[in-house]
């Protein structure tokens, strides 16, 4: 009776002890199922804390009940309503075993969907940050092509300066001599003068060469 009574109480406790353990691990399946909510309060340890102490309540709870079960073995020795509550403790570990399978199963779905979804939120992170960077790419390929524009146009209007400049500069020249020309009537005169007698002197040495390959001919005919 001792034995029974001991292993009653225990087996009561032990049940308790499970019941409420397993109704936090439950618990923590939605939270699971979110990446931000695991980081955010540490649901990702818990689980594996409840999940070790629950494997063993169980095996406690077994140990217990087989012993009860030799008991139930003996029923000389247990009053009825000792023999319902040993069977009543084997029925709930039975349903307690096979909902925190059940539960352990919801457990690695939801681990499984938050690993899901941080792998799709880390692809999409790496995607923005990747479209990002191209974007920054391109836009310092726009502002160098942009930059390069501006280099040209400031060197085209520098080259317009420089044309402007020289022709004022030619212009100027221009003036000048027109200026010396006028001024110095007898210039022009020179430079006829010059000119025709270039001419007179093509002319003569012309004739000169022309009557030296005529007297050539004849010499060599005769």
């Amino acid at each position: 009776m001792s034995n029974y009574d001991q292993l009653h109480r225990q087996c009561r406790t032990l049940e308790n002890l499970f019941d409420a353990k397993l109704t936090s691990y439950s618990q923590l399946v939605p939270a699971l199922s979110r990446p931000q909510d695991v980081e955010a309060n540490g649901s990702s340890e818990r689980w594996r804390d409840l999940e070790v102490e629950l494997e063993d309540l169980e095996t406690k709870l077994q140990e217990i009940n087989d012993q009860l079960g030799e008991l139930a073995g003996k029923p000389e020795l247990l009053s009825t309503s000792m023999l319902r509550a040993i069977q009543r403790h084997r029925e709930l570990h039975r349903d307690s075993v096979r909902e925190f399978r059940r539960t352990k199963g919801n457990v690695k779905n939801a681990l499984d969907q938050a690993n899901l979804l941080s792998g799709v939120r880390n692809d999409i992170d790496a995607y923005k940050s990747s479209a990002a960077d191209s974007l920054l790419a391109e836009r310092g390929r726009i502002d160098s092509s942009h930059r390069m524009t501006d280099d040209i146009i400031d060197q085209a209007r520098e080259t317009r300066s420089e044309f402007a400049r020289q022709r004022t500069s030619l212009a100027g020249i221009n003036a000048r001599i027109g200026q010396v020309m006028t001024t110095m009537p007898g210039i022009n005169n020179l430079i006829g003068m010059i000119k025709a007698r270039r001419r007179r002197d093509a002319i003569i040495m012309g004739v000169v060469i022309g009557i030296c390959i005529i007297l050539l001919l004849s010499y060599m005919r005769s």
